[in-house]
């Protein structure tokens, strides 16, 4: 038998968004077309969303063309291991995914961030599954000023709010002011972010001996979640892994694309 309290608390509810439905009707999180609730993607835009999946690369998360099989890593995972042990990415940094990145980290749309974070932990389920702790890639305070948020640290809220982890923001500091990563070639992206985080000596506890999950928003040459996951483990982190809505894959660029992220 329905709960007739149930029931009206649905209709209540209902009732009390309906203003805000008006007032500022959904619109597409890739185009900006209206929809019909928050969040989603509008019938033109859902097929330019690749979304990533096995089989891929144990460790860097790199999809394959075709099963090599359990346990089989990339060219790139073997030559040059780095301090993570897995990093995941929900979609492709291609397509309309390309403007959902850059309209949460140019365009002020905060609102997009639990919707990412949706996808990115479909994608990333065992690693949330491992984890102890969510810390966010964090920005200089110089830079946060200037843009007034830190749009991985929302990704890494929204990700700890639906999965339950508990949240460390300031677990890692970013101790000098680097140039902005974007047009920068992989040696130079690595240079620029070089010793640049460290685990604070009062945020340590936060960390130490724990399984950390880093949370940023684009996994490119995989420079700065590097240098985190090395912060990390200096500050005692036990392991760490990496989650990021997008990543960026071969082919995913035009040559005169280059200076775009």
């Amino acid at each position: 038998m329905t709960d007739p309290m149930s029931q009206f608390k649905s209709f209540a509810r209902n009732a009390m968004e309906w203003p805000a439905r008006l007032l500022f009707p959904p619109v597409c999180a890739g185009c900006r077309r209206q929809v019909s609730q928050p969040g989603v993607l509008c019938a033109a835009c859902w097929p330019k969303l690749r979304f990533l999946e096995k089989p891929w690369c144990e460790v860097m998360g790199t999809p394959f063309t075709q099963d090599m099989g359990e346990g089989f890593l990339s060219a790139a995972a073997i030559a040059n291991p780095p301090p993570f042990e897995r990093a995941r990415a929900a979609v492709s940094y291609t397509g309309v995914a390309r403007p959902m990145v850059q309209g949460l980290k140019y365009g002020d749309r905060t609102d997009l961030a639990p919707w990412m974070a949706r996808w990115m932990l479909r994608a990333g389920a065992e690693l949330v599954a491992d984890a102890d702790v969510v810390v966010p890639v964090p920005l200089h305070w110089l830079r946060f000023l200037q843009r007034r948020f830190n749009q991985s640290a929302e990704l890494a809220r929204a990700v700890s709010s639906l999965s339950g982890l508990p949240l460390a923001p300031s677990a890692v500091e970013r101790v000098k002011r680097t140039r902005r990563q974007v047009g920068l070639a992989r040696r130079e992206r690595e240079d620029n972010v070089r010793a640049a985080f460290r685990v604070p000596a009062e945020r340590d506890m936060e960390v130490r001996g724990r399984r950390v999950l880093i949370v940023d928003d684009v996994f490119t040459t995989g420079a700065t979640v590097t240098a985190v996951a090395r912060a990390l483990k200096k500050g005692g982190a036990s392991a760490v892994d990496v989650l990021t809505f997008a990543r960026v894959l071969s082919g995913d660029f035009q040559p005169d694309e280059a200076a775009t992220i």
